[in-house]
């Protein structure tokens, strides 16, 4: 049996990458800053009582140097970090904090204790701000966020430890990717619950802020596919993990409220308060590498997509 480590495992994405692994009757050790409840995203997925949690920091080093000499995990996914760009806004000390400084820490772990596995660090297409031509791994960076400025550090320590001290790490940059595990402060979230309040209740309305940005949007499950496929090739690569298809928010909301018969323009109000100092207007990937090199290719369309996150979202 293998065994893997998933730092960040309460999230969207440790929650699903969980699921999976377990699914392919993996061993999984599963890192929280808190072990006292249960995560909402395990009962949902009924794997709760699977997963070895332990309670601890990303950034102390004999923590994390201890979870991989007591448990020897073949594969580390690293996951963790305060993920909401809004957020990094407000919260800038904490996001560099949790993505930089848990970066670093593992990298430093992994290297001192000889480790042998392989490691996957969740990057982020934020890193490249507005993308007027789908980004690959050599189009220019330009972070608009401290949230991408955190993952771009973290990409770029990666690549330097993995040159360098010849390291079985690498970074997936992960484009816009939805389910109806997403956390309730997300936009899309939002939209879904409003749309679904509305159709029971049309006094509500939703204010938003710049509903004309674009995104690359896919699937969460196929992406955590994707974290999986790297870590078990040979080379240790980076990859984009995306779509290759921008669509604005205004479709998403569109789309949302047609699936509860409603007219998204009698219910939507714009607020300026709601945009972001240094907003992207539009932001979408290449995933020819990913799919050349690994076979890899986004199946779930934005449609699709849609449909599950909602039909989800009511089961």
């Amino acid at each position: 049996m293998k065994t893997a480590l998933i730092f960040g495992c309460n999230g969207q994405d440790g929650s699903l990458l969980s699921r999976s692994l377990l699914k392919k009757g993996y061993k999984v050790i599963g890192l929280s800053r808190s072990n006292i409840k249960p995560s909402t995203n395990h009962l949902k997925l009924g794997i709760h009582d699977n997963i070895v949690r332990v309670e601890g920091n990303i950034c102390e080093f004999e923590t994390i140097a201890s979870l991989i000499e007591t448990h020897h995990p073949e594969e580390i996914y690293n996951l963790a970090g305060q993920s909401s760009v809004g957020e990094s806004f407000r919260k800038p000390i904490e996001t560099i904090n949790s993505i930089v400084n848990g970066t670093i820490n593992i990298l430093e772990v992994i290297k001192k204790t000889s480790y042998s596995g392989k490691v996957f660090f969740a990057g982020s297409g934020e890193i490249f701000g507005n993308t007027q031509t789908p980004a690959d791994l050599n189009h220019k960076q330009r972070p608009l966020s401290p949230y991408a400025i955190a993952k771009q550090t973290s990409f770029n320590l990666v690549k330097t430890y993995r040159e360098i001290n010849k390291l079985n790490c690498c970074t997936g940059v992960l484009f816009n990717h939805e389910s109806h595990l997403r956390g309730e402060f997300f936009v899309t979230k939002k939209i879904i619950n409003t749309a679904k309040a509305i159709s029971k209740n049309k006094n509500s309305k939703l204010k938003l802020g710049n509903i004309d940005v674009i995104r690359d949007w896919g699937w969460a499950p196929e992406y955590v596919e994707a974290m999986q496929m790297m870590l078990n090739t040979e080379a240790s690569n980076d990859q984009i993990i995306c779509t290759g298809s921008p669509i604005s928010l205004k479709i998403f909301i569109s789309k949302v409220f047609s699936y509860y018969n409603l007219d998204w323009q009698e219910y939507i109000q714009i607020d300026k308060k709601f945009f972001r100092p240094n907003e992207i207007k539009q932001s979408f990937g290449n995933p020819e590498q990913i799919y050349n090199d690994l076979g890899w290719k986004a199946k779930v369309n934005f449609d699709s997509m849609i449909d599950k996150i909602i039909n989800s979202s009511l089961d």
